[in-house]
């Protein structure tokens, strides 16, 4: 998946569009706009380690972002595996299985020997039948930019996936920021495609400069609308910049916005150096919950503040909590960019 951040897999049911791992920033990002790229998120858990931080961090991402999950415990190959004790670990998640009484559905598997993959390619068909997930290939292209990048040689290069409608070679499009033509379509593999379908990734080239992960993409009728709207976009971005930056919560304005009663939830991100500290510093945080204010955890977890916090805060409106935690002069610098 590093290559172009998503791909297609042939089933007996009909072909899944698995994206990058949830870690991925582009899936923060398109979260925050909206974009419901993905559908559902399958967590794949070892059954030898357990729950490990970057486990909460997806499992706090999919809650963010609404998105049913199906839970894959794998290495069941393994002498030391013990699944049920994953399950068990993840009911302090509010993850409960369908063998512990739950609604999530769940598999087990060895990625390495291929045991149960089929199981957990039919529970996504069962899930994406349970929840109607259909789209429309009639009528000009939309979708959600996953990667993009400059190439020598090539130009600019980006991934779309497509949620709605049909994509074709020498439509004109809009990305965010900027705007272009398709010079051509590519799959994940490389080979030339004439025309994408929803569900299907593809590689664009064709843009005039580099969009953002997360960016909408549509197709427009000429050249002259793609272009008008990409300098209204940017002239309207220019005008946001100089107007300063957007209202944030931290500890000196929030008294204002509570008096103001401006504030009616109070997202927070805690990171600690130790676990006892973490869950004790949340549970007393959740115990000052008034009529006024609610406290929200969006995530909580052991370790150092990093990117991938800043992007979750931002995203939600939250503030970082860091308990015995300094982050670095990059992750400070790119929260004061995110205004978190």
């Amino acid at each position: 998946t590093q290559h172009i951040g998503a791909y297609t897999v042939q089933t007996d049911g009909g072909p899944i569009t698995f994206l990058d791992t949830p870690g991925h920033a582009a899936f923060t990002a398109m979260r925050a706009r909206g974009a419901q790229v993905t559908d559902i998120v399958i967590l794949i858990v070892a059954a030898n380690d357990g729950v490990m931080p970057q486990t909460t961090e997806a499992i706090s991402h999919a809650k963010a972002a609404g998105v049913p999950l199906i839970v894959a415990v794998n290495k069941i190959d393994l002498p030391d595996s013990k699944p049920e004790r994953v399950k068990q670990e993840l009911l302090q998640y509010d993850i409960v299985v369908e063998e512990f009484g739950g609604q999530v559905l769940s598999a087990e598997i060895s990625a390495k020997k291929g045991i149960g993959i089929e199981r957990l390619l039919e529970l996504v068909h069962l899930q994406a039948e349970v929840l109607e997930l259909k789209a429309s290939a009639v009528g000009q292209a939309r979708g959600t930019v996953i990667e993009a990048k400059k190439e020598p040689g090539r130009g600019v290069v980006f991934t779309v996936l497509v949620d709605q409608g049909t994509m074709q070679v020498g439509d004109y499009f809009l990305a965010g920021m900027t705007d272009g033509r398709v010079r051509a379509l590519l799959d994940e593999r490389g080979n030339e495609l004439e025309s994408v379908r929803p569900g299907e990734p593809c590689e664009i080239l064709g843009a005039r400069d580099v969009p953002q992960a997360g960016d909408r993409f549509y197709v427009l009728e000429s050249e002259r609308e793609a272009r008008e709207l990409a300098a209204k976009r940017r002239s309207l971005q220019r005008q946001q910049q100089l107007a300063g930056p957007k209202q944030t919560i931290d500890l000196d304005n929030l008294a204002e916005l509570m008096s103001a009663g401006e504030l009616k939830e109070l997202p927070i991100i805690i990171k600690g150096d130790v676990a006892g500290s973490v869950e004790a510093l949340a549970d007393q945080l959740m115990d000052l919950n008034t009529a006024e204010v609610q406290v929200r955890v969006v995530h909580k977890a052991v370790g150092a503040v990093s990117e991938s916090d800043v992007l979750l805060a931002a995203n939600t409106g939250a503030m970082i909590i860091g308990f015995h935690m300094r982050p670095g002069p990059t992750i400070q610098d790119m929260a004061k960019q995110e205004n978190v």
